[in-house]
C-alpha cells in the first residue's frame, strides 16, 4: 500500500495522514469548498475538491470519493470516523473498485450497524445483555405489555441509532405512547429507519468501552477499556483510560467478551465494543462501533500502540504483531473533546472566527486538531475543534496535567467546552471516580462556569495589579539633591 486517500476532514484526517507519512505512505486529501485552506489539505501529498460545503454534496458522496481515489492512483481508503465510516455500501463500493477499504468487512458493518442484528449475532456467545426485547416494535399496546414485564423505567432505542438520537427514557405507562412516537419519528428522520426496541433502563450506568483489534487470520485482542461516562445529550465529552472502577478480574472478563463480540461478526481491523456497567458492576453489551473512535488516543497512550498503523497493517494483509499477553496498561490518560459549543447555554454550537488560537505544549500533552488561528468554524460539520489529551503515571497526574493544559489553551472568538473540562477535572465526583453518565445532569450548571470565570478574572486582575506595582517600584528614580 503506497498511497492512501483519507475520506474525511479536520483533526482525524490529519491524524491518519501523520501515521501514513511515518510509514512511508503517500496521502490524498479530499475537501469541500469550505475546507479549501484547511491544514489537512496542505499536509497531504495530493488534494481533490469534492464540491460545495454541505456534506451531502461533498464528504458523503461516494461516487466523488471513489473517482478521486482512482484519479490519484490510490491503493487504500481510510474513512476516519463519522461521514461514511460505518456505511456498508461505501465499503462495498470501495472494494468493488479494486481499492482496499481500511476497515472491517461489509458483513461486520451491516450486522453491527443494527442494534437488533448485533444482539442477535452475539446471542450464542453468552454475552450479558440488558433485559428487553430483541425485535423491532411499533405497537404501543404491545410495548405496554413488554414494559410491564420488564419493569419501569424503560428505554426506547432506535435500532439504527447513535449519538442519542431516537432514544427516550420512559418513567411510567402514561408517557409510553408519546415517547414512542417521538422516538420513531426521530429515528426515521435521522437514519431513514424507524425501527425501535425496548430494554430495561439502567438507572446509574457507566459507559465502558473496550478497544479490539483483529486480523485476517483469526487473531483478536483487546487493548483494555476506556471510561466514557462524562456525556452531554448522550454524547461523550471527557474520556479516560483505564477506568477508575474496573478490577483486573472484571477488566479481563469484559475484554474476553469484547473479543467474542468481534468474532461473532468475523471482525477485521480496529473496533470498539461498548458496555453499560451498573452500580453493582454488572455489565451489559450495548453495541459495537465498526470504526476508529474519537477517543482512541487515550488507548494509544496507555498501551504504546498506534491504532491507525495497526489498521493499515491489517488492511494490507499482515498478522497482528502482538498477542494478548504482550499488552499491558502503563499509566493513565485523559481526553477532553474541545467543541465549539457554549457550556453556559446548554452546549449550543458557537460558530465564528478563531481570533486567537494557541495550543498548549509540554510533556505529556497531545493535541489532535485541524484548525489554525484565523480560520472559521463552519456550520456544516461537527463542531469539534480538537481533542486535548494528557498522560500521567497515575490518574491524579493525568488530571493535573489536563488542568494545566486547559489553562494554557487560548481560544478567542467563539465559546468552547474548555471551561466545562476544567469544571469536570476539579469536581469531587470525578476526582473520586464516583460518577456515572448522569454527571452533567447531577452536578453541572452554567452558573458554576460563570463563577469560575469571575474567579479567574479576579486572579488575573490581582496578578496584573501586582505586576504594575512591582514595576513602579523598579522604575522609581531617586530625586536629585540640589546644593
Amino acid at each position: 500500500m503506497k498511497k492512501i486517500l483519507v475520506a474525511n476532514r479536520g483533526e482525524i484526517a490529519l491524524r491518519i495522514m501523520r501515521t501514513a507519512r511515518k510509514m512511508g505512505i503517500r496521502t490524498v486529501a479530499v475537501y469541500s469548498e469550505a475546507d479549501r485552506h484547511a491544514p489537512h489539505v496542505r499536509f497531504a501529498d495530493q488534494a481533490v475538491c469534492l464540491g460545495p460545503a454541505p456534506s451531502n454534496q461533498s464528504y458523503l458522496v461516494i461516487d466523488k470519493i471513489i473517482k478521486a481515489a482512482k484519479d490519484t492512483g490510490t491503493d487504500g481508503i481510510h474513512p476516519g470516523y463519522g461521514f461514511l465510516s460505518e456505511n456498508a455500501e461505501f465499503a462495498q463500493r470501495v472494494e468493488a473498485a479494486g481499492i482496499t477499504f481500511i476497515g472491517p468487512n461489509v458483513h461486520a458493518i451491516e450486522v453491527m450497524g443494527s442494534k437488533l442484528a448485533a444482539k442477535d449475532a452475539v446471542k450464542a456467545y453468552k454475552i450479558p445483555m440488558v433485559p428487553g426485547i430483541d425485535k423491532a416494535i411499533t405497537d404501543t399496546e404491545k410495548a405496554k405489555v413488554i414494559a410491564n414485564e420488564i419493569g419501569y423505567p424503560i428505554l426506547i432505542k432506535a435500532s439504527a441509532g447513535g449519538g442519542g438520537k431516537g432514544m427516550r427514557v420512559v418513567e411510567n405507562s402514561n408517557e409510553l405512547k408519546s415517547q414512542m412516537e417521538r422516538a420513531i419519528s426521530e429515528a426515521l428522520s435521522a437514519f431513514g429507519d424507524g425501527s425501535v426496541f425496548i430494554e430495561k433502563y439502567v438507572a446509574s450506568p457507566r459507559h465502558i468501552e473496550i478497544q479490539v483489534l483483529a486480523d485476517k487470520y483469526g487473531n483478536t485482542v483487546h487493548l483494555f477499556e476506556r471510561e466514557c461516562s462524562i456525556q452531554r445529550r448522550h454524547q461523550k465529552v471527557v474520556e479516560e483510560a483505564p477506568s477508575a472502577v474496573l478490577t483486573p478480574e472484571l477488566r479481563a472478563r469484559m475484554g474476553v467478551d469484547a473479543c467474542r463480540v468481534a468474532e461473532a461478526c468475523n471482525y477485521i481491523g480496529a473496533g470498539t465494543v461498548e458496555f453499560l456497567l451498573d452500580e453493582n458492576h454488572n455489565y451489559y453489551f450495548l453495541e459495537m462501533n465498526t470504526r476508529l473512535q474519537v477517543e482512541h488516543p487515550v488507548t494509544e497512550l496507555i498501551t504504546g500502540v498506534d491504532l491507525v498503523e495497526e489498521q493499515i497493517r491489517v488492511a494490507r494483509g499482515e498478522k497482528l504483531r502482538f498477542q494478548q499477553d504482550d499488552l499491558t496498561i502503563k499509566g493513565h490518560a485523559m481526553e477532553l473533546r474541545v467543541y465549539a459549543e457554549d457550556p453556559t447555554n446548554d452546549f449550543l454550537p458557537s460558530v465564528g472566527e478563531l481570533l486567537v488560537y494557541q495550543k498548549p505544549v509540554g510533556e505529556n500533552i497531545r493535541v489532535d486538531d485541524g484548525y489554525e488561528e484565523g480560520m472559521e468554524i463552519p456550520i456544516y460539520y461537527d463542531p469539534m475543534i480538537a481533542k486535548l489529551i494528557t498522560y500521567g503515571a497515575t490518574r491524579d497526574a493525568a488530571i493535573s496535567n489536563m488542568e494545566n493544559a486547559i489553562a494554557q489553551y487560548q481560544i478567542e472568538g467563539i465559546e468552547t467546552t474548555l471551561p466545562f473540562g476544567a469544571f469536570v477535572m476539579k469536581h469531587p465526583a470525578f476526582t473520586s471516580g464516583d460518577f456515572d453518565t448522569h454527571f452533567v445532569k447531577k452536578f453541572f450548571t452554567s452558573q458554576a462556569i460563570l463563577e469560575d470565570s469571575k474567579k479567574g478574572e479576579m486572579v488575573a486582575a490581582l496578578a496584573g495589579l501586582k505586576l504594575y506595582l512591582d514595576g513602579r517600584k523598579k522604575l522609581r528614580v531617586p530625586g536629585v539633591i540640589k546644593s
